[in-house]
């Protein structure tokens, strides 16, 4: 018990220190809020929403934080900054732990598991893929398919990260629909008996709706094989692009039914909270959270795990001392 109490110590340890850029901006931000108050006022109350909106938390949730903090604390003259930080964090904890997220990584238990990687250009999908096929790799056979028929580079790009992990990618032949590619992928990893098949996409804005409809033709390529893929559909976003990751959410979840998100680049970004609003607005759980360039640093997301970590003072102290 007391071993994996330390695991866990060092889990949180290892991740408040990737998450330093959006944990200083933060906590500085709400010291400069709370610091020095003695209740909850007004202008408290004012800077507060100010703070949590402009950290990408969502104006729902800033909303819900608010009248929980009125509510809590409404008999009470005297309001210390720890209690509003506590309320803070455990109002984090629900949001993210609500309908559906879990510890887990990827729940289905098919085999094989078809994962459908899709989002904007230049948000890292083939990187993250690649990684992700790291973690898959130990669990069995792993099939890449280059889904991005459109640009060479791309499939060059994924072929490389192939080479290197070791793991097979299945590239389709000059000017092949990426639906035609998806349907031969699918039916390769049936008969050959692999065990996770991670298909990447072209990068696509989503306000383009021809683009976003070549998707349904990949979804269906894919069901024409397994009629229950594909399994998972996640959707990489950039954590630095604030509010715009909330429209490419809503847009990719219209179209394709995505079923989590992979928020990359958290540990670029000064904020932090659109972690909170995608999973807040949408119900879609966070799966993974990119928080560095190596082939490590794409993490099973763990709601608990990292609100402890971005409002891990100590660890703050540590790397400025």
């Amino acid at each position: 018990m007391e071993g994996k109490k330390e695991e866990e110590q060092s889990l949180e340890s290892n991740l408040a220190l990737k998450l330093e850029t959006p944990r200083k901006g933060f906590l500085s931000k709400l010291k400069g809020v709370l610091g020095g108050k003695k209740g909850l006022d007004i202008s408290c109350i004012e800077e507060l929403e100010e703070l949590l909106i402009s950290s990408d938390f969502g104006v729902k949730f800033t909303d819900l934080l608010i009248e929980r903090l009125k509510n809590s604390f409404k008999k009470r003259s005297n309001v210390t900054s720890l209690e509003v930080k506590k309320e803070l964090e455990k109002l984090i904890v629900e949001t993210l732990s609500t309908n559906g997220a879990s510890k887990k990584e990827l729940l289905s238990s098919q085999r094989p598991l078809v994962v459908l990687m899709v989002g904007v250009n230049g948000v890292g999908k083939t990187t993250t893929l690649a990684k992700l096929s790291l973690i898959w790799k130990e669990k069995g056979k792993v099939l890449l398919v280059a889904g991005d028929t459109f640009r060479a580079a791309a499939v060059e790009q994924l072929k490389k990260w192939g080479e290197k992990i070791g793991v097979e990618v299945l590239a389709g032949k000059e000017g092949q629909k990426p639906s035609g590619v998806v349907y031969d992928a699918v039916k390769k990893a049936v008969n050959e008996k692999y065990d996770f098949v991670g298909i990447d996409t072209a990068g696509r804005l989503h306000t383009r709706s021809n683009l976003m409809e070549e998707l349904k033709g990949i979804v269906n390529a894919a069901k024409k094989v397994i009629p229950s893929a594909p399994h998972e559909v996640l959707l990489v976003v950039d954590g630095t692009t604030g509010q715009n990751a909330i429209e490419q959410a809503k847009k990719f979840n219209e179209v394709c039914s995505l079923t989590g998100v992979i928020v990359t680049k958290l540990d670029s970004t000064a904020k932090g909270g659109i972690v909170v609003a995608i999973k807040d607005l949408l119900g879609v759980p966070i799966k993974y959270i990119g928080v560095g360039e190596k082939e490590g640093d794409l993490l099973p997301f763990d709601p608990t795990l990292f609100v402890s970590a971005l409002f891990n003072e100590r660890a703050s102290r540590e790397t400025t001392a």
